[in-house]
Order: C-alpha cells, then sequence, then structure tokens
C-alpha cells in the first residue's frame, strides 16, 4: 500500500512539474510577472536608409506652383498583368540606388544612404528653401518589410506602416506563436552591409525590450525556433511515414508475387 501511494505520489509531482514548465513556456516577460508598475530603458527606432530603399518623397508650400518642380510627375500604377484596368494615378518614388544616391527633381543626384528620412527631410527642406519660401517636406519609406518564419500562426511578409516597428508588433501580425514556439529562443537575422548579423532574444525576459534589436530594421528576418514537442512529434510523424510506406510496398510486393504464383499454378 505505500509503495502505491509513493508511486502516486510521484506522478502527480511530475505531471505538477511538466504544467508548470509548460506554462513557464508559454508566458511573456516571466521576470515582471505580478509587478504592477515599473520602467525599462528604450532604444532609438530610427532607420537608416539603404540601397533598394523605396521612397515617398512630396513637396508642399503655401503657394502650390512654386514646389511643382520638385515633385515627380503622377503616373499610372498598372501592372503588367492589368493594362487595360482603369487605375487612379499616384505619386511616383524614389528607388535608392546602389550607389546610395536618388535623381531629385532640380537638385540632381543626393547621397541619401545611411540617413534617417527625418534627417532627409530636413536636408530637402534647406536646399528647396534657398528658392522656396517655408517648403514642406514629407519622406516616407514605402517598402518597410520583414520576414516572420517558423512557429507562428501566419508567416510570411509583414508590411510595416510606420518606422517604429517593434519585435512584439511582427509577431503580432503573424498571429503570435504558436504553443510549440520557443519564446526563449527568437532569433533575428538583420543584413548589415555586405554580412549579416544575428540576434537572440529571450520573450520569457522582460530585457528584450531595451534591445538594440528590439526595434526592426527593412527586411529583417525572425524566426521562432520549434521546442522539442514539435520536433518529436515531426520526427515520430517522419518515421511513421516511412514504416507505412515500407509496409505498403512489402504489400505491393506480395500482391504481386501471390498474382505470380495463382497464374503459373492455373497454367
Amino acid at each position: 500500500m505505500r509503495i502505491k501511494d509513493i508511486f502516486l505520489a510521484t506522478i502527480a509531482v511530475i505531471a505538477m512539474t511538466s504544467c508548470s514548465s509548460t506554462t513557464r513556456s508559454l508566458t511573456y516577460f516571466e521576470d515582471i510577472k505580478g509587478i504592477e508598475n515599473g520602467s525599462i530603458s528604450s532604444t532609438d527606432y530610427s532607420i537608416k536608409i539603404v540601397p533598394e530603399d523605396e521612397l515617398l518623397i512630396t513637396v508642399t508650400s503655401l503657394v502650390p506652383s512654386a514646389t511643382a518642380q520638385f515633385n515627380l510627375p503622377l503616373a499610372n500604377p498598372a501592372t503588367q498583368n492589368a493594362i487595360l484596368q482603369q487605375t487612379q494615378p499616384q505619386q511616383q518614388t524614389y528607388i535608392v540606388g546602389q550607389n546610395g544616391e536618388i535623381n531629385f527633381p532640380v537638385l540632381g543626384k543626393l547621397k541619401v544612404e545611411g540617413m534617417t528620412t527625418a534627417q532627409l527631410r530636413e536636408m530637402l527642406e534647406q536646399r528647396i528653401g534657398e528658392s522656396v519660401e517655408d517648403p514642406v517636406v514629407r519622406v516616407q519609406l514605402v517598402n518597410f518589410k520583414v520576414n516572420v518564419l517558423g512557429e507562428v500562426n501566419d508567416p510570411g511578409v509583414k508590411t510595416a506602416s510606420r518606422e517604429r516597428y517593434t519585435l512584439l508588433d511582427a509577431l503580432a501580425a503573424a498571429g503570435d506563436l504558436t504553443e510549440y514556439g520557443m519564446r526563449e529562443n527568437v532569433m533575428l537575422i538583420r543584413e548589415d552591409g555586405d554580412q549579416r548579423i544575428y540576434h537572440r532574444f529571450n520573450l520569457n525576459d522582460s530585457e528584450t525590450l531595451s534591445s538594440p534589436y528590439f526595434y526592426l530594421q527593412q527586411n529583417d528576418v525572425i524566426i521562432v525556433e520549434p521546442n522539442e514537442i514539435r520536433k518529436d512529434n515531426s520526427k515520430y510523424n517522419q518515421n511513421n511515414a516511412y514504416k507505412l510506406s515500407v509496409v505498403s510496398t512489402i504489400v505491393s510486393g506480395c500482391s504481386i508475387i501471390a498474382s505470380l504464383v495463382i497464374a503459373l499454378t492455373v497454367k
């Protein structure tokens, strides 16, 4: 009787430990759980313009005709598959060349690589202000996209509508992690010139919120790795599929042999 009680108690402890472990792995920022108020330092989210970025730049002033020459003409955005489709003309955009330059009306070629959109706006307002009174310049990065892969509910390319775009924004756009995602091991891959750097986040730790990588940049890749349960399930399914294939092959072979034996016997 005593042995039975010990056995049942052991099973209960294992079950409770397993449940507790699962709960911790599904909780974000476990280290500040239960703390009602606090503060965490933030980092600069400004992103730098890089080659192949697409910029929408518009220039206005109190006298629209004075700044018209500094704007690209409107264009029909029809695609190859919809040449005959009626579309609303839209403002053209600038594609940053491999040399980091754009060709701006009147001002000519401008080196914009390495600048923020705010810095580019200030520079254009200063340059255009030499001939136009109080110009207003708007600079927008329109191809700000990140890739979210792995154990999320909706993986794929996610478009950011603003420059202040965080890791949590990207994961929310991807439908959050699945229950099989490793919250303590989320990897970021980022292009940095001619190399790629990587960084790992632990979403159970609030230090992630103050990481210099917390704010994302264009073309970042987020990869959520599967936990051991998902890996084991995958191996189990692969093994079962292999076994089923082998059994199916053996059954087919036996069927063929049986057919040949019957045919020879009849003759």
